[in-house]
């Protein structure tokens, strides 16, 4: 009898040492996977405002558009790079580079536009349309080591001949 009770008390011990173990093991676990969940949804998010300031530069051209297609759109170099800057209630494009929020770098680009003779816009060849320029806006940010960006691109035309 006496021989049972010290083998039973030495897997006592052992089941209790496994037991922390695989508990210890499995908080370590749930703290790395909660770290991933944050650093993801992080990410997710900067993608998220990325995509509104995309949009809201994109509204902010047309609004410039609607405004004075000759002051502030034809006057504005191809291929040059330009910013956006909100001030006093009104929109202007820029050479001065603007962070938002002390993250994002958002710039943008026209390019010239040509038609052919069906009136489409074709990439090489045809006559250049002075109302109609291609927008491509950029918004880029630090994200780990490395810098993400996003773009996107939209024809403007000369709607209102101003």
């Amino acid at each position: 009898m006496k021989q049972k009770n010290a083998k039973n008390k030495g897997f006592g011990l052992l089941e209790i040492a496994i037991g922390i173990s695989v508990i210890s093991l499995s908080i370590f676990s749930l703290t790395a996977v909660s770290n991933l969940a944050l650093k993801l949804t992080e990410e997710s998010a900067k993608n998220t405002q990325a995509s509104f300031l995309l949009e809201e530069a994109v509204e902010a051209l047309k609004i410039l558009r609607d405004s004075s297609w000759s002051a502030n759109i034809a006057s504005l170099a191809p291929e040059t790079v330009y910013y956006l800057s909100f001030a006093n209630h009104n929109w202007q494009a820029t050479s001065t580079n603007i962070y938002i929020d002390g993250i994002f770098e958002r710039n943008f680009v026209f390019h010239d536009v040509n038609r052919d003779i069906n009136d489409d816009i074709v990439s090489s060849g045809g006559l250049p349309d002075p109302d109609t320029k291609k927008l491509t806006v950029f918004v880029s940010w630090r994200s780990r080591n490395s810098t993400t960006t996003q773009s996107v691109s939209a024809y403007i035309t000369n709607l209102f001949n101003n």
